[in-house]
């Protein structure tokens, strides 16, 4: 015959386990819930950037042509890019450069880097370097130098 102190404990563990049954059952449903939202939002996340990369590869190939600011009253344009590309062409230090267009060195590096654009009394100065070939950047230097 069994031990009425070992049947009661029986029976308050099983009314204790199905208690906690019955507690942790709506949040099991919730967490599963949770993480297959979260695995949806993971979805959208990385398509939207895939669609923000394949943007961005469209708008750089159009950001040149932005980036090229032009004088409305002039006609003259200044790219970053396109005076890197008229220094090393003539095979000038922004030292020389800066000589020739009457600003600082510093004002040289920061149009190339992006960083400040050259104001509009400027851009003649550095439209005339397109003109200029290696020799008659020597001579102009020399003049200035002496």
């Amino acid at each position: 015959m069994p031990n009425i102190a070992s049947v009661l404990k029986a029976e308050i563990s099983r009314v204790a386990r199905k208690d906690a049954r019955a507690e942790s059952q709506p949040l099991k449903k919730a967490s599963a819930q949770y993480r297959s939202d979260i695995a949806a939002l993971k979805r959208r996340v990385l398509a939207l950037e895939k669609q923000l990369g394949r943007l961005a590869r469209s708008g750089r190939k159009s950001a040149p042509a932005a980036s090229e600011e032009e004088d409305p009253r002039s006609g003259l344009r200044f790219s970053a890019k396109g005076l890197v590309a008229q220094r090393r062409r003539l095979d000038l230090t922004a030292a020389a450069a800066a000589k020739l267009l009457n600003v600082s060195v510093q004002s040289v590096y920061k149009w190339e880097e992006g960083k400040t654009r050259p104001r509009a009394s400027q851009l003649p100065a550095i439209a005339s370097l397109r003109k200029m070939g290696k020799r008659e950047v020597a001579v102009r230097l020399a003049e200035l130098a002496g």
